[in-house]
């Protein structure tokens, strides 16, 4: 190996940490830095937003926001970064289970002592050649579908080497593996919302805020704060959108919060809090409805020509439907909690003005969801308001700084990941504990026949499932049928200590990246600049799946040399491929930090919705019949019971409705300090909220009365499926009757069972949405509440598990491991891909997008791709390739 023309093996073991130093040397962006500070600083960026790192004899020692590019960086950049990069809980070194490493050759490797056995270091090469074998025993005996991915949503950290997308590269190369479908941020929405209004809408860009500013009138924020939950993104926060909300505040627009808690957005814009039993969003939509049209507010000729099945959804309305039921706002009220008055003066308010109305993710994140969002675009369909400047609905203002306007410029792309052979099983990603206790089940999902696959084997890389996945001792008990689990990871997150092999990666600070700025403005794109090497012997997720991928004999099919000579090659492909690259050379864009794309003049005044308001025949909806479908035939026709073909009242399963006596509804609201598990173990960040060391429940001032709860206490919250202990956050800024506990804390057990630092998921229901989505329901949960009397200790989820060190070793026989026997099947898995599809596996995978290309209909991915092609950063000839490719391969496709 020579420095000019090293090998790809050189690179991987050595040759990655002199590049990254010798790139990053002359790196620094010192804008409004003090000429007499200490100039070791190299700029990256983060979900919580950009920044220099100041380096002092190769360890990072300060973090400084980028006030240029961030003008609200928040505690997430400036403490929780730099605490969790050196925390006790970074995994140090390749781990194996004790009972797993004794007995990998015999089988008998104890699953049921997961989360409770010591954990033996090992090297490298054991590490890699046990997870080697473990992926040739499952599929060589079971099949590929027997290995089911956990690394959904690919939040690990902002850049385009995400280990999600990694994983699926290398699963691929090998014939695949299950993965799974949909998320937990919209699940529910993102499949019923295509058929309504043809987008998904969760994951698409909102009217520019300067339209809401100079033409709304009422801005109804249901169960929506975009000022919480705007301070992290998928890509790189910028925080863009705090000043124009308070500008479109100032203005004179009026805000009004429906919600069972005052939230942070309520204070920031001075909210008129209306309280509502958690759930019930529905019942409210249609007594404002049966108001409006009672006083002749519906605006019919807007219904005549936008919208079709009005006529059904307005008889169900005034009940003339099966139900025989009349959608009275007393009916409401009695659902509600909201006075009748109330419901009628709101209706009033909304229809007579220019409204617009944000519907938050978490609205659908319930027993029967599909019927939250729809409701609402109805009642806005009604009162003729979509498409309307400043008005209409939207359901991702509290995420992405929703509202700034779009530069519609290309972004980076990342690696081809490759075509997955598994075509035939899916685990809707809400879904995992039933998979895993039916194996051979069918599944529906989306009207699409599937399969759960017969578990062998779970791959889990940068993703903290176990802090995710609802009612966790079930999920605990079912993972026992599983015989190997691995976890590719940075820290000892519940996800690591319920794994068998345990693999180090390294931080996001650690290794060269590249990301973009502002999920829908994509007006600039970051250098993720390698920062210091590696803590202890951890590695690249992208050396990780390189160094399985030699075992397998596929190096260079997972590098792609001829494309990318180097490591640095492929971020420089990456960013040549944008907007910002054709005024910006890439030398100046890494030396800098940053390149900025331009926002075209027309962006500032862009309306969602607003061409098809213009000219619905010229710019109809990718629905089936053009227009918003206030009845829908084709969910209709699907014959679900728990999903009808127009928004309908259906009680959900557990809510105040029906609960017991004393039992509260316990909603799970994303965090201020952490985005979901991340940052969990920050102790600066913990010291600001959590309660005796445990996550903060808040609780109206009358139930903790009534219950002898003082604020401060520690709380155990319970029901048939757990117990959590909590720290007590007395207030009367939430409703009586309902608990507020933060989602995504990292759990503990005590010798009782419980979980000693509060993760909600202990208490939450696998309960689907409906048999359309298969999507999460944790926010419809009910559960006691009483003062906790024995708390056990300190909560011990931020400390290392019991690790032996120093064990002897024996060298694995390469003869041990067969990985020969995937050769055969392999080469007969292997074809060429057409363009379309290695664009589609390339671009439009990364994020939130759909995966599986036959579970969507061709109207369906029509719907789908006005949301992901623009973050795919794709020009028109790429996506029309493209989309050629998905018309002939979609559920309906002519084979």
């Amino acid at each position: 190996m020579n420095m000019i023309n090293p090998t790809r093996r050189g690179f991987l073991t050595g040759g990655a940490a002199l590049l990254g130093s010798g790139w990053l040397l002359n790196s620094t962006a010192l804008a409004a830095v003090d000429p007499n500070s200490f100039g070791g600083r190299i700029f990256s960026a983060s979900h919580y937003g950009p920044f220099e790192a100041v380096v002092r004899d190769g360890k990072i020692v300060g973090i400084s926001p980028m006030i240029e590019l961030d003008q609200r960086p928040t505690e997430l950049l400036t403490y929780g970064l730099l605490d969790r990069v050196y925390d006790k809980t970074r995994i140090d070194y390749p781990m194996v289970r004790k009972s797993y490493l004794e007995n990998w050759k015999t089988g008998d490797v104890k699953p049921e002592l997961r989360g409770k056995e010591e954990y033996v270091r090992v090297d490298w090469d054991t590490a890699l050649k046990l997870t080697a074998k473990a992926i040739t025993d499952t599929v060589a005996n079971f099949g590929n579908q027997s290995i089911l991915s956990t690394s959904y949503g690919g939040w690990s950290h902002a850049g385009i080497m995400r280990p999600n997308v990694l994983q699926g590269k290398f699963f691929n190369m090998i014939g695949g593996c299950t993965n799974t479908v949909g998320d937990w941020s919209g699940g529910a929405s993102q499949i019923s919302l295509p058929h309504v209004i043809g987008d998904m809408e969760v994951y698409s860009a909102q009217t520019s805020w300067e339209v809401i500013r100079d033409n709304t009138e009422v801005f109804v924020l249901v169960g929506c704060d975009p000022v919480k939950n705007n301070r992290v993104e998928y890509t790189v926060a910028d925080h863009g959108m705090y000043t124009p909300w308070e500008q479109i505040r100032d203005n004179g627009t009026k805000f009004i919060s429906i919600n069972p808690q005052r939230t942070a957005s309520d204070t920031v814009l001075r909210s008129d809090w209306i309280r509502i039993i958690p759930n019930t969003d529905v019942a409210l939509f249609l007594g404002m409805a049966y108001h409006v049209i009672e006083a002749g507010l519906d605006d019919k000729d807007y219904l005549a020509k936008y919208t079709v099945g009005s006529d059904k959804w307005i008889a169900y309305v005034k009940g003339e439907g099966d139900d025989k039921t009349p959608k009275t706002p007393e009916w409401a009220a009695a659902i509600t909690g909201i006075d009748a008055a109330k419901i009628r003066e709101l209706a009033e308010l909304l229809a007579k003005s220019r409204t617009e109305i944000a519907g938050a993710w978490s609205l659908q994140r319930a027993h029967h969801g599909e019927m939250t969002h729809w409701a609402i675009i109805n009642f806005a369909a009604l009162t003729g308001k979509i498409g309307k400047p400043g008005q209409g609905v939207g359901f991702s203002w509290h995420y992405g700084s929703g509202g700034m306007p779009q530069s519609g410029g290309k972004t980076p792309a990342g690696l081809s990941q490759g075509k997955n052979f598994v075509t035939e099983y899916v685990v809707p990603a809400s879904r995992l504990t039933e998979a895993l206790e039916n194996p051979g089940a069918e599944v529906v999902y989306n009207g699409n026949v599937r399969k759960y696959p017969d578990v062998q084997m779970i791959y889990n890389a940068g993703n903290n499932f176990m802090s995710h996945q609802q009612d966790t001792n079930r999920l605990i008990k079912a993972l026992q049928k599983v015989k190997t689990i691995v976890s590719q990871d940075v820290w000892w997150t519940a996800a690591t200590r319920w794994a068998d092999i345990v693999l180090p990666a390294s931080s996001p600070l650690e290794r060269d990246d590249i990301s973009v700025g502002g999920t829908y403005s994509n007006d600039r794109i970051y250098a993720m600049k390698k920062v210091i090497e590696p803590l202890g012997e951890s590695r690249s997720d992208f050396e990780i799946f390189a160094g399985l991928a030699d075992l397998f004999y596929r190096q260079s099919q997972f590098i792609e040399d001829q494309a990318y000579p180097e490591y640095i090659d492929i971020i420089k492909k990456a960013y040549n491929g944008t907007t910002a690259a054709e005024t910006t050379p890439f030398e100046d864009f890494w030396e800098r930090g940053y390149a900025f794309q331009p926002i075209p003049k027309e962006a500032r005044a862009w309306v969602r919705h607003g061409d098809f308001y213009t000219d619905p025949e010229a710019n109809h909806l990718h629905t089936k019949s053009g227009k918003i479908e206030m009845f829908c035939d084709t969910i209709a026709n699907m014959g679900l019971e728990d999903c009808p073909g127009m928004p309908m009242w259906l009680e959900p399963a557990e809510y105040l409705g029906n609960a017991k006596d004393g039992q509260l509804h316990v909603v799970s609201p994303h965090p201020w300090f952490r985005l979901h598990s991340q940052m969990d173990q920050s102790a600066s960040l913990r010291d600001l909220y959590k309660v005796q060391g445990r996550e903060p429940v808040r609780i109206n001032s009358e139930d903790a009365a009534k219950r002898g709860i003082a604020d401060g206490d520690l709380v155990e919250i319970y029901n048939d499926r757990g117990t959590v202990i909590a720290g007590a956050v007395v207030s009367d800024d939430i409703m009586p009757g309902v608990i507020s506990i933060y989602e995504g804390c990292w759990p503990s057990l005590d010798s009782k069972g419980r979980c000693n630092s509060g993760l909600v998921n202990f208490l939450t229901s696998t309960q689907k949405s409906s048999g359309l989505s298969q999507a999460t329901t944790a926010n419809t949960c009910l559960a006691s509440i009483r003062k906790c009397e024995d708390p056990e200790g300190p909560n011990m989820a931020y400390e290392k598990p019991p690790i032996l060190e120093g064990v002897e070793l024996a060298a694995i026989d390469d003869a041990d491991l067969g990985l020969d026997r995937l050769d055969a099947v392999i080469e007969a898995l292997y074809a060429e891909m057409s363009p379309g599809e290695k664009l589609f596996y390339e671009r439009c995978t990364v994020c939130h997008g759909p995966r599986d290309v036959s579970a969507f209909t061709q109207l369906q991915w029509k719907a789908i791709t006005p949301s992901m092609f623009p973050r795919a950063g794709l020009d028109d000839a790429e996506a029309a390739t493209i989309m050629d490719f998905l018309m002939a391969n979609a559920s309906d496709a002519k084979k």
